[in-house]
């Protein structure tokens, strides 16, 4: 059985910051991860990559010979991608062992994960491989400043849950960049009585049954949660790790390997 995050999430919303410090920390605690980009418009990274998408297809290969802009594009990368599961994908995956854990860097354009099935048909090829697959959903928590905007968050979020079927830990990226955090952790747990009042009074009169029953669904039905993420703490990475390996089960049955040691020092 293999392992395997689903990082997906709005544009600049740290993606792939959070690849570079996943791996980083996982070094550092001798545990090894492999990071793959599924990006076709990447131009660098700062974590080794394992598979890259552009060996495959490229956004700027794409947009040239078809004519495409770089949304149409960027889709259309996707579903060449799709077509090549069985192929490209397929011998790449090869190189792994049973209980090696992938992180799958994606795009940000908020399509692929809330109406287009390529992911959806992307996770269902993991899975048929025996891979457990969690989806980490990223949001910039800058964005989270008031209540509707963390409303909207939550429906992009929620939206992505019902499409992709799977264990789901939602992250507040960039918390080290919050000059006020008592803004942001009122959001963690929030009341639906404080989510109403505080919509009724940024909304015109006639949404307050809307603002009422989307507040109720947040509350009552705790669907939608964030982990709040300050990459210059490991303890906040390790926790963020600790709980998405317990939604996947990783380690339970896991053996000691030669690798997982340095090797010894030739005299």
């Amino acid at each position: 059985m293999g392992y395997a995050q689903l990082v997906i999430g709005p544009a600049g919303s740290g993606k792939s910051t959070y690849c570079s410090s996943l791996y980083e920390h996982c070094v550092t605690s001798r545990r090894r991860i492999d990071i793959v980009n599924l990006d076709p418009a990447a131009e660098k990274f700062d974590y080794p990559v394992a598979m890259d998408i552009r060996e495959l297809i490229s956004l700027d290969d794409a947009m040239e010979e078809l004519n495409l802009g770089p949304n149409g594009g960027l889709v259309y990368c996707m579903e060449h991608l799709e077509d090549n599961l069985d192929d490209w994908l397929e011998e790449e995956l090869q190189h792994y062992l049973d209980d090696d854990y992938l992180v799958f860097d994606c795009p940000g354009q908020i399509e692929l994960f809330t109406h287009i099935p390529f992911l959806k048909n992307f996770v269902a090829h993991l899975q048929r491989r025996n891979f457990t697959v969690c989806a980490v959903y990223l949001l910039d928590s800058q964005f989270v400043t008031d209540v509707t905007k963390y409303i909207s968050g939550c429906t992009a979020c929620l939206s992505a849950m019902v499409q992709l079927e799977l264990p789901h830990v939602n992250i507040l990226s960039k918390m080290d960049l919050v000059p006020n955090k008592k803004e942001v952790e009122e959001y963690l747990n929030p009341e639906a009585r404080v989510l109403v009042s505080e919509l009724n009074r940024n909304m015109a009169p006639k949404f307050a049954k809307l603002n009422k029953a989307l507040a109720e669904v947040i509350e009552e039905y705790s669907m939608v949660n964030f982990i709040p993420l300050d990459l210059r703490k490991e303890s906040s990475i390790q926790y963020v790790l600790s709980t998405i390996d317990s939604c996947i089960q990783y380690g339970e049955d896991a053996d000691v390997k030669i690798r997982d040691f340095d090797p010894e020092d030739e005299e």
